[in-house]
């Protein structure tokens, strides 16, 4: 279940406006911990399905090797220039690898969903290309919380 938001309820996103940011956007930044505790951020690309975040890895990475250690992740996502435009989603909870890893494109219902948005997403394609050097990660978060500060000026 995931935990509510209790500060900043006046700039909080509602589930739509939550699952529309998430979709028009392209880039977050992944946080997680190394194994003395040192934290580790990294940009990827993502797709969100309304309930998770599915972020696409190098397996090979530091961010894959610390997840492996220690599930634990945080996400942001979020955009804006000016005080009155910024706006974005954080996500935090457990990491999940998902299918194969790397991923070669062996059918994996679970993952139908998340490749079709991805491909459409940042390649626009029906169909997921597959590098056999990434793999599926899957954040369905504990905890989310969101902001929009246009609310403050009532430009939402």
């Amino acid at each position: 279940m995931t935990a509510t938001q209790r500060r900043g309820r006046r700039i909080m996103m509602t589930p739509g406006e939550r699952d529309s940011y998430l979709a028009e956007q392209r880039t977050c930044r992944v946080a997680t911990v190394s194994e003395d505790g040192r934290p580790h951020i990294g940009a990827l690309w993502f797709v969100w399905d309304g309930t998770s975040l599915w972020l696409y890895s190098i397996t090979r990475s530091l961010r894959w090797s610390q997840l492996r250690q220690d599930p634990r992740i945080a996400v942001v996502v979020d955009d804006g220039v000016e005080y009155g435009e910024l706006r974005g989603v954080e996500l935090s909870g457990t990491a999940v690898a998902v299918g194969e890893a790397p991923r070669t494109g062996e059918t994996f219902a679970e993952l139908d969903v998340p490749e079709r948005l991805f491909a459409s997403k940042y390649f626009g394609l029906e169909d997921m290309p597959h590098d056999g050097r990434h793999a599926w990660l899957r954040l369905t978060p504990d905890a989310v919380t969101s902001w929009d500060f246009r609310k403050l000026a009532g430009l939402s």
